[in-house]
């Protein structure tokens, strides 16, 4: 007692809490130091055991949002998976316990043991993570983070041919082998952010909104509308003075791809909105579409705390707030403000189903040992020429002067891409956003930067994902086609 100084009741209360009836030990204490070990092996109590036992070593917070970490629980003090693969293949991971049967006399000798069952070895699990590129995207993050002076972002990327997690990143992140010094930390950074954390989209759902919009006829690619910065419309509020919506800039006449590429908040106030002689596509109608891309529900990857998000209705806010639906409203909505809210891993999905011509592939860690195709979560290949438009502004948002990803103009290879900045639920913040995929034909890579409280994602996303799409070109694209 002396040496793990532990007070007589706190080693009574060891022994009431283990099952004499299962267990042939009873676990005193864990985690002891060297000089601890040393003093109860060298004491003659016959009954005293001090076993050695393996642990968990993590090499780098870089990895910390996918393995998670391991930890004893309370009840049976045994070690099992917490958070990430650790937590959602923790059957595989911790293996399976053997059963032996001691035998002892009235005086508690042991006389005889049979094990009754074999202990089962536990078994690895092979991740998609590529290493080396996980390790940049991190370190590049980490720099852009401390830059601005921000803890909070995501980095997220994807195979989009077959759903395959390349890199997966949530800010702040944590030292998997120190776990108790975070369990306080205002930042959370135990809390998986690209599963778990839920965000406005901003303008990245821009390009969902242009498909709705170009298949129910709204407009067609070449239509035109003018932004001159602002709409105005009738404030039932305060008659005297109008509701005015802004664009973040005048952008004169604009289409569905130059809308894309200049990202005009006024073409799809109108386009989903309505204004004018126009009818959009109206919140009843969009909500089928975001449905169809897969927002508001799970994802369904390998990792444990997965968040559904949250669609607007007119119905659920006029109960939750006594007011009804406004055409402001859907304003908001349609440049993915207001009360839509989605998961990083959500938007990505959308991005690579925009990608690949209309299919989203399930988001995995574990590797496919076998040669069963990729499961499909969601098919919008129906969309196909919608689709298709949609790209056209993708990629001029970084091929064209005016796009507002042009910095990644000067990339080895073509990039399509989305940026966006979207304000927290109290309209004090605004995150930068980044989503875009690489080549643009026959695309490998698809990529997700946010960062919390960071403002404009043009100023603080683009060059992030410029160094990072650069980096997986010379050091996956090329040289594979140089082998």
């Amino acid at each position: 007692q002396n040496v793990l100084s532990l007070r007589p009741e706190e080693f009574l209360q060891r022994i009431g809490e283990t099952n004499l009836e299962n267990a042939s030990d009873v676990l005193i204490a864990r985690d002891i130091s060297l000089k601890q070990a040393i003093d109860l092996k060298s004491a003659t109590f016959e009954s005293l055991r001090v076993n050695d036992e393996y642990r968990r070593h993590y090499l780098s917070d870089a990895f910390s949002a996918v393995t998670g970490f391991v930890g004893y629980s309370e009840k049976d003090r045994l070690l099992s998976g917490r958070a990430g693969i650790e937590a959602y293949y923790d059957d595989i991971l911790r293996g399976e316990d053997g059963k032996r049967i001691t035998y002892r006399d009235a005086l508690g000798r042991t006389k005889s043991a049979e094990a009754v069952k074999e202990p089962k070895q536990d078994s690895p699990v092979k991740t998609t993570i590529d290493y080396d590129f996980q390790e940049y995207f991190y370190g590049r993050l980490l720099r852009g983070l401390n830059s601005l002076g921000r803890t909070g972002g995501v980095g997220l990327a994807l195979n989009p041919q077959n759903g395959e997690v390349l890199a997966l990143l949530s800010f702040p992140s944590f030292d998997a082998n120190n776990v108790s010094k975070y369990l306080n930390d205002s930042g959370r950074p135990l809390f998986n952010r690209v599963v778990g954390g839920v965000y406005t989209p901003g303008s990245t759902i821009k390009p969902v909104h242009a498909v709705a919009a170009l298949k129910e006829g709204v407009i067609t690619p070449q239509g035109k509308i003018f932004s001159a910065g602002y709409i105005e419309i009738p404030n039932p509020y305060n008659p005297e003075t109008p509701s005015r919506f802004l664009d973040w800039k005048p952008h004169g006449l604009v289409d569905s791809h130059s809308a894309l590429a200049r990202s005009s908040n006024v073409y799809f106030y109108e386009v989903i909105g309505g204004f004018g002689g126009l009818k959009g596509v109206g919140v009843d109608k969009l909500k089928d579409y975001w449905q169809k891309f897969g927002f508001g529900r799970l994802a369904g990857i390998d990792l444990p705390g997965e968040a559904s998000g949250f669609l607007p209705d007119p119905e659920e806010k006029e109960k939750r707030t006594g007011s009804p639906w406004r055409v402001g409203d859907t304003y908001n909505v349609a440049i993915g403000q207001g009360d839509i809210s989605m998961t990083p891993l959500q938007l990505m999905d959308a991005i690579v189903a925009i990608a690949n011509g209309g299919k989203t592939f399930a988001p995995h860690i574990k590797l496919d040992s076998g040669n069963s195709p990729p499961k499909i979560i969601f098919d919008v290949s129906e969309l196909e020429p919608e689709l298709k438009e949609v790209r056209v502004g993708m990629e001029d948002a970084v091929s064209k002067p005016y796009g507002t990803a042009n910095l990644l103009s000067s990339l080895p290879f073509t990039v399509a891409a989305k940026t966006g900045s979207s304000q927290t639920a109290n309209n004090t913040k605004t995150n930068a956003l980044f989503v875009g995929y690489a080549p643009t034909e026959n695309p490998q890579i698809a990529i997700l930067v946010l960062i919390e409280d960071a403002k404009e994602g043009s100023l603080n996303a683009v060059p992030i994902a410029n160094d990072v799409l650069r980096w997986y070109y010379e050091n996956r694209i090329r040289s594979n086609v140089n082998k």
